[in-house]
């Protein structure tokens, strides 16, 4: 293809038929992509809900984007003269607010959001998309308002798993089968729950919560999904899940809440080191160690909230996912960590021996809440699962709120 540009506009808008036109294309469901491109004007990234497939018979295949001619990551993308679609999954719509500037971050900050790396033209990929397209510039035209940027497909990325991000209606939705889910209407359907749980929190809730469920109900046909925040959230959104044990920090109106446990942070060090000694530990006295930082969210967050919240900036020395993993760089005195689960055994998995103290001032506490789909009638035994829950925490009186 030749590059290609146009000025030309119509002379006159009629602005009843746009109205139309947008009111129309709003109910258009489409994959929720960030176009993201690197190289001599920058590294840049928007969201966009336009992209579609040119053909696949070019000598590469070929797609198309639309961005806004007003954002300065189209003059970047036609400068760098590459960029890569990054196609989300539905557990990823905070890349998408981040990238449509919904955070308030700016510039390079929004790249803050998630974890990157490159295919073959060198624009960012997000490293567990659902699918990801890397592109070189072919042609771009300029129609109305924004740029169609065509691309020539130069290597392509595919999770091999999980469900689209998907756009209608002006809010964000999921895909989900029509042959999901039998309409069995006997009593093993009434007896069937799906509970999530936020991966950090299930092995110090879940195991006792399912033995005291299934002694009540010894027929049931229990299914538990562990994982991320945001994957949870977009299960029962789908309605894969009716509840989900979750933090308090980063829901939204669409769901409703019940808080269970307060949750208090505290400070991880290894046995024998110097602050290990102290009844109490200053986060200012944390500052120069290495952290061993639980990069999950929302927990990641908000340990490294506590911190700027009194004007500091940790050292952060390792970053892991897993909690075992964490307690076990610290047993080896390779830092120093912070969380809010607390295991009953102080031994790392490797036996080395570790030491929990408070910290020294009042810090905000996070919550483990039962979340459920606001819009969503619950089923009997997710009613009890949630009755049971509140008993088990001790909150006899809950206090519901979304």
């Amino acid at each position: 293809m030749s590059d290609k540009k146009s000025n030309a506009q119509p002379a006159e808008t009629d602005s009843a038929l746009r109205g139309r036109f947008l009111l129309g294309m709003s109910h258009a469901a489409c994959t929720v992509n960030v176009v993201t491109t690197d190289g001599p004007a920058g590294r840049h990234g928007v969201t966009v809900s336009a992209m579609v497939s040119v053909s696949a018979d070019t000598p590469q295949p070929t797609l198309l984007v639309c961005i806004h001619q007003r954002s300065a990551v189209a003059a970047a993308v036609l400068e760098n003269g590459v960029f890569c679609v990054n196609v989300l999954r539905d557990d990823q719509a905070h890349i998408s607010d981040n990238f449509a500037g919904r955070s308030g971050a700016r510039g390079a900050a929004k790249f803050d959001c998630t974890e990157w790396t490159t295919q073959l033209t060198g624009a960012p990929r997000v490293l567990d998309s659902l699918v990801a397209f890397d592109c070189r510039v072919t042609a771009s035209e300029r129609v109305g308002s924004h740029f169609v940027v065509f691309g020539s497909v130069q290597d392509i990325f595919v999770a091999g798993g999980g469900a689209p991000l998907i756009y209608a209606n002006r809010a964000y939705g999921v895909p989900r089968r029509f042959h999901q889910r039998r309409t069995s209407r006997g009593a093993a359907a009434k007896l069937a729950l799906t509970v999530g749980c936020y991966q950090v929190f299930a092995p110090f809730v879940v195991p006792a919560l399912v033995a005291r469920l299934t002694k009540l109900h010894p027929g049931i046909n229990l299914t538990l999904l562990e994982a991320d925040q945001d994957h949870l959230i977009a299960s029962l959104r789908r309605s894969d899940l009716e509840v989900a044990l979750l933090h308090d920090l980063g829901l939204n109106h669409e769901l409703s809440v019940t808080p269970l446990a307060e949750l208090t942070p505290y400070v991880l060090l290894p046995e024998g080191h110097p602050l290990s000694l102290a009844p109490a530990v200053a986060l200012e006295d944390l500052v120069p160690e290495p952290l061993a930082l639980l990069d999950l969210e929302p927990s990641r967050d908000y340990f490294l909230s506590l911190f700027k919240d009194r004007g500091l900036e940790p050292t952060i020395g390792f970053r892991t996912k897993s909690l075992e993993t964490l307690r076990g760089i610290v047993g080896h005195g390779l830092g120093y960590s912070i969380l809010a689960a607390k295991p009953a055994n102080s031994m790392t998995y490797d036996g080395r021996a570790l030491v929990a103290r408070p910290l020294n001032v009042a810090v905000k506490n996070s919550c483990l809440v039962l979340a459920t789909l606001a819009s969503r009638k619950l089923s009997p035994l997710a009613l009890e699962f949630a009755a049971h829950c509140r008993t088990f925490f001790g909150s006899a009186d809950p206090r519901s709120h979304t």
